[in-house]
């Protein structure tokens, strides 16, 4: 079961970063630390949903494999924050525009 819930988490954290690929250059940019590196966040830009429809997916399966086994109870917070950061890379995701914005107004 142990095997799940880390898939789960490499899952969430995977799609966590694929979803802030276009707002962390902006963040970056901010802070100073720009430059030409930034531009190889373009090209993640283009699997992120494919990254997060696969991590949804893991967070599922170990949902259910936890509900099969009857380790649900033990494992409930482990995937309640793999569900969480999935989420919010989904949140971030259909907002970034919005969230750039902000950004360019702190410039």
């Amino acid at each position: 079961m142990k095997k799940y819930v880390t898939l789960s988490y490499l899952g969430s954290v995977s799609a966590l970063g694929v979803a802030t690929c276009c707002v962390l250059p902006m963040a970056m940019m901010l802070l100073g630390l720009g430059g030409s590196w930034l531009a190889t966040f373009g090209k993640i830009a283009a699997a992120s949903y494919y990254v997060l429809a696969i991590s949804t997916a893991l967070v599922a399966v170990s949902w259910i494999v936890a509900h099969r086994n009857a380790t649900l109870a033990n494992l409930k917070c482990w995937l309640g924050g793999s569900t969480t950061i999935t989420a919010l890379g989904w949140v971030i995701l259909f907002n970034e525009a919005q969230i750039n914005d902000l950004l360019i107004i702190q410039m």
